[in-house]
């Protein structure tokens, strides 16, 4: 039927075969095909060219509609498929990837994401790639071929035992916890990383549920780490919570995806880059050592 519609529209054997990318010959043997099976002639020849008669015409209004059939059918899957897609996330920390996710609910309620944490190189590796349609990291890629807005910002403490020594502190070092021994989740992203250099004679218990961690934490005689995430905050009654004053407790993440980003994926990223734009930093910001 696409070649009916072409050798209509062209006027001639040949204009319509090098239109569809096939030999004269075989477009010729097909609509020779598709008059047999008709049962009828479609094409009156005028000279060297050939036009429609009656029952071509017909012919060709059916064709025509089975095409916009054809492509309501491909737009319709299209669409199912766009919307079931799951949105890959590659993110070096576990935290803005639940303010993405929040954002994403917000506004686009019918999207799933899938996630992995991956270091900061692997990150820009999978979204260069195609294998992640977004990332999650720390430093503003200097690469072109990225768009990146800030997603959010988070800032380390450590959470004490009341009778801790240091509870009394309003604000820590990471030197100063040197010797401690600390109840850790083992999935904590690129923040294990720092805590690892910063604190290298520490001990670390990990724990990896982090229901079974939350219950822990609440009353473990070993110090914790928290974040002023906004769905981590009060998650620690009865600990005393004090600020880590280290450059690198301090963490400012950034949301990143390829240039050429389209569909839901560009619409996220606009959406979160129009969220930090109506955010007060102030209402989120770090904590400033005041003392």
């Amino acid at each position: 039927m696409r070649q009916l519609v072409a050798v209509e529209e062209r006027g001639t054997l040949s204009a319509a075969a090098k239109e569809l990318h096939i030999s004269q010959p075989a477009l010729s043997r097909s609509i020779q095909r598709l008059e047999a099976e008709l049962g009828t002639t479609l094409f009156d020849r005028i000279g060297r060219a050939i036009v429609l008669n009656d029952a071509g015409r017909a012919a060709l209004e059916g064709a025509r509609a089975m095409l916009r059939d054809e492509r309501f059918v491909h737009e319709a899957v299209r669409a199912v498929v766009e919307r079931s897609r799951a949105l890959r996330v590659a993110t070096i920390a576990p935290a803005p990837l639940w303010r993405l996710t929040a954002l994403m609910v917000e506004r686009f309620p019918q999207e799933t994401l899938i996630s992995d944490t991956k270091s900061e190189d692997e990150v820009l590796i999978e979204l260069a790639a195609g294998t992640a349609d977004l990332g999650i990291v720390r430093v503003d890629p200097a690469t072109p071929g990225f768009n990146t807005c800030e997603l959010m910002r988070e800032n380390l403490f450590v959470a004490l035992p009341p009778n801790h020594p240091l509870a009394a502190r309003k604000s820590i070092a990471f030197a100063d916890l040197a010797d401690e021994t600390f109840l850790i989740m083992t999935n904590i992203g690129f923040w294990r990383g720092i805590v690892d250099r910063a604190i290298p004679r520490a001990t670390y218990i990990e724990q990896t549920d982090r229901m079974v961690f939350s219950q822990l934490a609440r009353t473990t005689p070993y110090c914790t780490f928290t974040t002023d995430a906004p769905f981590q905050r009060d998650i620690l009654p009865g600990r005393a919570i004090v600020p880590i004053t280290d450059e690198d407790a301090h963490a400012v993440f950034r949301l990143v995806v390829r240039v050429d980003a389209g569909g839901v994926v560009r619409q996220l990223f606009d959406w979160t880059k129009a969220d930090r734009s109506r955010v007060s930093l102030s209402n989120e910001g770090f904590w400033r050592d005041e003392s």
